[in-house]
């Protein structure tokens, strides 16, 4: 079993998912509240990757990050290295690819909140930012802790946009999905299959914590 790959899996899935944190709730509770009337395209942008095939984003990731790009001359101006076949780049990638997995659960989360107690709250003088850390954030913890789960567990699984844009690179790049497609192709099965049934274990609890939360079994 590659550790080093899932070492370096572990790692991109919570860089991604802290980034994701911090990016996608924000943007989902816009999403949840705005009544702006074009909304439905911004929705559809971050829906996106969900239709997608992974190769396609994956090509147009490398197209923006590429060293001709103007995002790409300037990291490599800055950094002195290129995003492509980088953790860096990776980890781009990896927050485009699994964000509808984090916003939507928020935004649904955010819009099942009674709007009565938010606007009590701005009577009583609460800032919005208060009164968003202290009443929906509050009221919301259980589709925010799913979309954390599903956005965490979806970065562990990636394939086709991490052979994209990182390639197989052992200790930078190469993921746990990359390891066990290369034991295939080396006819390894003992190896991938043990590498295979953790990635199945894995999933299997992440869709039970999924589920459990959405019908909030310890309530029972």
């Amino acid at each position: 079993m590659d550790w080093q790959a899932i070492g370096l899996s572990l790692r991109l899935a919570a860089c991604t998912t802290l980034a994701l944190c911090v990016l996608g709730l924000p943007l989902a509770y816009w999403l949840a509240v705005s009544r702006w009337r074009w909304k439905f395209l911004v929705e559809a942008v971050v829906a996106l990757p969900l239709v997608l095939p992974p190769t396609v984003l994956g090509f147009y990731v490398l197209l923006a990050i590429g060293p001709h790009s103007p995002l790409g001359r300037a990291y490599t101006n800055l950094a002195g290295l290129t995003l492509p076949f980088s953790f860096q780049g990776l980890f781009l990638a990896s927050v485009l690819y699994s964000l509808p997995f984090a916003v939507r659960p928020f935004e649904v989360a955010f819009a099942g909140v009674d709007r009565r107690l938010v606007e009590a709250s701005w009577c009583l003088g609460v800032s919005r930012a208060a009164t968003f850390f202290r009443v929906v954030v509050p009221l919301s913890w259980t589709g925010i802790l799913t979309g954390v789960i599903l956005s965490f567990a979806h970065t562990i699984g990636e394939f086709g946009v991490v052979l994209m844009v990182g390639g197989n690179i052992p200790g930078v790049t190469r993921t746990v999905s990359i390891a066990i497609y290369d034991d295939m192709q080396s006819l390894d099965y003992a190896a991938a299959g043990q590498t295979a049934l953790l990635l199945l274990g894995f999933s299997f609890v992440t869709l039970a914590l999924t589920y459990a939360l959405q019908r909030r079994v310890w309530l029972l």
